[in-house]
């Protein structure tokens, strides 16, 4: 099943199944009046929503819609809480080793993640507005989860049951702002601004063999100004997985329905993979040359967010944002 927000001017959006090719939707609404009130109350709204899916996939439901020329939200255009980690050992690697630092020494137990912004998401073609090219205007691929309501506590093997929907994430990131925040000590603000999702989030089972109960496997596929700039598959390297960053996340607070966890930058050690942001493939030219050749985002830059299943079709959509100059 795969479900999405469709832009009206509101700020949750037109709440939508959407079939299986991304073409067609129909609306959900009379079910629940948006996702985040859908997984709210789950158990109840889940069959409905999967009968509703079922309709639209053997062409039965006479209200069904196309969805050429429609606008897509971020399918949770806000949410309670949004919390990124970083999972891929050779990322974070990497970014150290140019520092000249090395991993904490609780890296391998511990998972990081911070807790970003998660009350306006932009949408998968929105632009990514910055004031000054000088920030250091980055993307970073990821994949992420959406759990259901969260008990303070819960287990790592108890938290696999909590992921309701799996989609794309485009984590921004300032890179030239982070440096002095994290030097206060106190994590960061301004270095984060707004992520942005894929158009429609999956259910794990619609994921069939992709999804493993933890990980979700196949190429995230990222371009640059149109050019291919890495296609790192998100199953491998990565150390910790979900139901880990779950449990992580729960150790000291419950974590209510419409959460989402996010993976950190997907990155494989196989240099043929090439990199789901700027700041790695920035970090491998320093390491190899001494200084990095490959400029952060410009003003018109454009970046292109997309995993596709076995037959090349996309799974999730795509995010296609352009960044431009704002106050």
């Amino acid at each position: 099943m795969k479900l999405a927000s469709l832009r009206d001017g509101s700020r949750d959006g037109v709440f939508v199944v959407v079939s299986e090719d991304l073409g067609r939707a129909a609306a959900a609404t009379a079910i629940a009046p948006s996702l985040l009130a859908a997984l709210e109350n789950w158990s109840a709204t889940e069959p409905a929503l999967e009968e509703l899916s079922e309709k639209l996939g053997k062409g039965a439901f006479a209200d069904a819609f196309s969805l050429e020329g429609r606008t897509f939200e971020s399918p949770l255009p806000r949410c309670y809480q949004f919390l990124d980690g970083s999972v891929y050992l050779y990322h974070a690697e990497l970014l150290r080793q140019a520092r000249g630092e090395t991993l904490p020494p609780n890296f391998l137990v511990d998972p990081m993640m911070y807790q970003g912004l998660s009350d306006n998401f932009l949408g998968p073609t929105d632009d990514i507005v910055a004031a000054d090219e000088a920030w250091g205007i980055d993307f970073e691929a990821e994949v992420g989860v959406v759990t259901a309501d969260v008990a303070m506590g819960v287990t790592v093997e108890e938290a696999a049951s909590h992921i309701k929907l799996v989609l794309l994430v485009n984590d921004v990131s300032l890179r030239n702002l982070i440096p002095a925040e994290l030097a206060k000590s106190f994590g960061f603000v301004h270095g984060k601004p707004r992520s942005a999702f894929s158009p429609v989030a999956v259910t794990p089972a619609a994921l069939g063999n992709a999804w493993d109960g933890g990980k979700l496997h196949g190429q995230v596929i990222v371009e640059h100004n149109g050019e291919r700039f890495g296609q790192p598959d998100a199953g491998q390297g990565m150390y910790f997985d979900f139901p880990a960053l779950i449990a992580h996340a729960a150790k000291t607070r419950p974590l209510s329905a419409g959460t989402i966890i996010g993976s950190g930058t997907v990155s494989n050690r196989n240099p043929d993979a090439g990199s789901c942001c700027l700041a790695e493939r920035r970090t491998i030219e320093t390491i190899a040359d001494g200084e990095p050749k490959t400029p952060f985002m410009a003003f018109g830059d454009r970046v292109r967010i997309e995993m596709l299943d076995e037959k090349g079709h996309s799974i999730f959509g795509a995010i296609d944002q352009r960044v431009k100059q704002g106050s």
